[in-house]
Formats: C-alpha cells, structure tokens, sequence
C-alpha cells in the first residue's frame, strides 16, 4: 500500500509542477511589471498588482498596493474595490486607510468617507493625515465638536500651521484666549495666515468690547465673513440672533452668510427690515442680496433708503451710484458717485469709484474720470487700484505714455494684480505692441483664471492672437 501511495505520488508531482512553476513566473512578471509602471502609469500598474495579487494569494499586501496605484491614477471606482479587498484580507495600512476614504469622498460618498476615516482613526490612531481628512469632513458637515476634537488630536501628534489656524476660526465665538493663541502660532508658523490672523485678531479684541453676547457673537460672526469663512459666521450668526431674536442685524448677517452658502437668505432679510426699517446695515445687507440676483432696481431701492437715514455716509451715494448705472441711469449716477466725493474728500475710495465709473461708461472721462483718478491717486499713491484706475484713465483719454507709466508702477507695488497687467495689454495694443501686449495678457490670464480679468484676458487672446 505504501509503494502505492509513492507511486501515485510521483505521478501527480510532474503534473503538478507543470502547473505550478508557470504560475509562479507568470505572478513574478506581473509583480515585476507592476513595479516598473508604479510612477509613470499608475493605472496600468493597478491591473499588474491585481493580477500578481491573484496569483500570489498569500500576498497579502498586493492588493493594497494595486489600490493605492488605482487612487493615484484617478480611478476612484476602481480603488475603492482593491483597497476594501485588502481590508477584507485584514491588510490596510493607515495610508491605504485613508486614501479609501479619498475615493469615496471624490465619488460623492461623504457619509462613507467619514466612516471610513473614522474607523481608520481607530485603527491608525498615530496618523496625522487621517486626523486632517476626519476635520475635513466633520467641517462639511458641520459637526463642529467632531472637527474640534480632530484638529486637536492631529496637532498632538505633529505641528501644522493650517490645523492651527482651522482651530483657532472654530474657538473665535467660544473661546476666545484660546482661539487668539492658535491664530497668532499658525501665523508664526505660515506668513500666508498673517494678513487673516490679524482680521481675526482685531475681531475678537472689538468682540470682547461688546456690552451683549449677540453683540459678542455678531462681531465675531461679521470677522469670519471678512476671511470667508461663512459656514462658520453662519453659525456665530445663529447662535446671535438665539441669543437677542430681536436683533435686527443679527438677522440681516445671518441672510447674508446664507446668501453666500447658497441657502437663501431672503426670509432673514426680511425678518431684520421687519425688526428695524431704519438700519442702515439691514438696508446695506438687502442691498448686496438684490444686487447679486441682478435686481439692480430693488437694490437701488435700498441704498436710497440708507441714504435719506445717512444722508452724509458717502458709501451709501456710491453705493445707489453703482445701482443708478446698472438701471442705465448713467446721469444720476454720476450725480451720485460725484455727491460721494463731495462728502468725503480726502478718501482716495470715492474718487477712485468715479473714476471708474467715467471710464467703464464712457462718461466724461477727460473732464471728470481722468482728473478724479489723478485726484485717487494724489490721496493713495500707494495703492495699487488708484495707480489702476489712473493708467485705464490715462488709456482711455489717448495718453498711452503716461498710461504705461502709471501701470508699470502699479505693477511695481504689486506684481500679482492681474486687473493692471490687463490694462498695461490694452494699453500695448493701442501702442502697436503686440509682442508685449501678448506678454501682459498671458500674465493677467495666469494670475486670475477664474476672475473678470483673467476670463476677458482669455477672450482678448483669442482675439488678437488666435
């Protein structure tokens, strides 16, 4: 029976080595295949470590890896089966974790992004980019405690001056020590907050001046709305007007920021206007809401109101200056935006939006726009939108020497604001110069890709070099 057994044996071993070894190579070549193809064609590679991953059913860490290549292609649908393969096979690293929720998060499903990042967190409790990714998504949801308490166990585990400074935005209403600590580190570590930190910062010093605590949350709530930051500000706004539900400006803000999410904002307006017809921020506030639907004469409506209340608050004539153009009531507006000048001499603001005014419309531009721009730029020769608007005056009056001077130093003072090196294109193709004009263009284009100047600097490219 043994010698049996043997020989049964000893026929099935060639057998089975016939199958066995070409399998082997086979699964080494697709391993090998996917490791040359990793960085330059992550999709590709994808298939190669599923298909080793297949073969090599022990290898437990293929199919992570064919995942992690599937994700870095952009093949989320594909990532997401090979990554909750490997979490089936009890192998995920925290990386591999937290790319899984990328995937669902980029296909639409935050709920199973978040829980995903949630278990991974529990899993992988040591890693900072799952604690970033949870914050995130708690922020998009607005569970603010959940993004708190993120933010806080990612920085101790490693510094980073953008958790910093999210922290620091989420403690501005509650606590306000504490927030003005977070901001102030996050600014140390990374310049780029400086100029927002410095909002926040005077922000919650008026904040703790305020006698009430909607007056505290109101200030606090107009701050994050200065950084744009409105899915907070709507909640400071909330809690504003939960505390003091007759305040009016806390309704009319809180319009505003829904406004700004997308959530309407209209029945909030209302409510303020009902609480106090006479403020001047609530007319404001409806005035901006009607100008961004387009309804320039409702807008109108309002800042005319705020101008009898304030007859002597020059932005509220600039302001129906600007409604009074957009009707086509090209005289009145001028009348307007010249009263506003009236009013406040000294600022360079309101000679400066005359200015533009005469130059956009074509009003009186030698007469009026140009010796108000110089007057704009007399008050604030530093300021780059005077210095602007003074170059497109110089333009449009045919003076294009002083015209590309002025823009030059505009440019001078700051290199990347795409509305002068625009006007220097315009000012170049009324010169001849193409080759400099196409220069400006391409860098107005560059600098503002999704603005005004930079969509009417692709439209004079395609123009005037197609």
């Amino acid at each position: 029976m043994r010698r049996f057994s043997r020989a049964i044996l000893l026929l099935i071993l060639p057998a089975a080595l016939l199958v066995a070894v070409p399998a082997v190579l086979q699964a080494n070549r697709e391993l090998a295949e996917a490791r040359r193809l990793a960085e330059m064609a992550p999709l590709e590679s994808a298939v190669h470590y599923e298909a080793a991953a297949r073969w090599m059913f022990w290898r437990r860490d293929l199919w992570e890896l064919a995942g992690r290549c599937a994700f870095r292609g952009g093949d989320n649908a594909a990532a997401t089966r090979l990554l909750e393969t490997a979490l089936d096979r009890n192998f995920l690293s925290a990386a591999g974790w937290d790319e899984l929720g990328q995937a669902h998060w980029a296909q639409g499903d935050h709920a199973r992004a978040l829980s995903t990042w949630q278990q991974a967190a529990q899993v992988n409790p040591a890693s900072p980019d799952l604690y970033d990714h949870l914050a995130m998504a708690d922020h998009e949801i607005a569970d603010y405690p959940a993004e708190e308490a993120a933010l806080t166990q990612r920085l101790k585990l490693e510094e980073d001056a953008s958790a910093r400074y999210q922290l620091g935005l989420l403690l501005a209403g509650s606590d306000p020590d504490r927030a003005l600590g977070e901001l102030l580190a996050a600014s140390a570590q990374d310049a780029q907050f400086d100029p927002a930190v410095q909002t926040m910062r005077t922000t919650i010093n008026l904040a703790s001046l305020e006698p009430s605590e909607a007056g505290r949350l109101l200030t606090i709530g107009r701050g994050l709305g200065l950084v744009s930051e409105w899915p907070l500000a709507a909640r400071s706004f909330e809690q504003a007007v939960r505390s003091d539900p007759r305040n009016a400006e806390a309704w009319a803000w809180l319009g505003e920021a829904r406004q700004h999410l997308a959530q309407g904002g209209f029945d909030e307006l209302e409510k303020a206007l009902a609480l106090d017809r006479n403020s001047t921020v609530v007319r404001a506030l409806r005035g901006l809401y009607f100008t961004r639907l387009g309804d320039h004469t409702a807008a109108l409506t309002e800042y005319l109101q705020a101008a009898q209340i304030e007859p002597d608050n020059p932005a509220w004539q600039a302001s129906a200056g600007e409604s009074y153009a957009r009707t086509g009531d090209l005289i009145t507006a001028l009348a307007a935006y010249r009263r506003a000048t009236e009013l406040a001499p000294q600022e360079a603001t309101y000679w400066r939006l005359l200015a533009g005014f005469c130059v956009h419309n074509d009003v009186q531009v030698l007469e009026v726009g140009l010796p108000a721009a110089m007057k704009s730029a007399e008050l604030a020769p530093d300021d780059v939108q005077s210095l602007d608007v003074l170059g497109l005056a110089y333009t449009s009056a045919g003076l294009l020497f002083n015209a590309e001077e002025t823009l030059k130093k505009a440019i001078e003072l700051s290199p990347g604001y795409a509305p002068a090196h625009l006007h220097l294109a315009e000012t170049y193709l009324r010169k001849g110069d193409s080759s400099a004009a196409l220069s400006e263009l391409n860098l107005a284009r560059d600098l503002d890709p999704d603005g005004p100047s930079g969509q009417l600097a692709v439209q004079m490219l395609q123009q005037y070099f197609p």
